[in-house]
């Protein structure tokens, strides 16, 4: 089992990362998913994340959106899966946690293409803000 430490990550290529891994057969345990961070303008972002959460639908039925930052990495994560039995079993060897639980032991590892310190002078918010203002009670 691989565990990735999320501190610092962007998120769109720690998702994509874990995808792939899930896809080819490794069990992955992604932690600190309240410190992976969206790069762009904070309110923009804020008002994108309001916009959507408003357009919910039927409260049985309707579209979900997540407030707890484990949950929110696991639906980016499953959207870059296949649609198919493929995806849904790669999907079930990926854990997200927020902060590092003592049930996921090991070497923590990062990914040197998605560290947030590679890219000079950008915007970004985390995870855990954005699900915070969405209402959010975690921790």
């Amino acid at each position: 089992m691989r565990v990735i430490n999320g501190e610092d990550m962007i998120l769109g290529r720690v998702a994509s990362y874990v995808a792939k891994a899930a896809l080819l057969g490794e069990e992955i345990s992604l932690v600190n998913c309240e410190k992976i961070v969206i790069t762009g303008n904070k309110q923009s972002i804020f008002e994108k994340q309001r916009s959507m959460s408003e357009r919910r639908g039927k409260p049985t039925k309707g579209v979900f959106f997540e407030r707890r930052p484990d949950f929110f990495v696991d639906r980016v994560v499953r959207r870059m899966l296949p649609k198919n039995s493929r995806g849904k079993a790669a999907l079930k060897k990926v854990r997200c946690y927020i902060a590092s639980p003592e049930q996921v032991k090991g070497k923590r590892e990062t990914i040197k293409s998605a560290d947030v310190q590679k890219l000079p002078n950008l915007k970004y918010v985390t995870i855990g803000e954005i699900c915070t203002k969405m209402g959010a009670r975690y921790g």
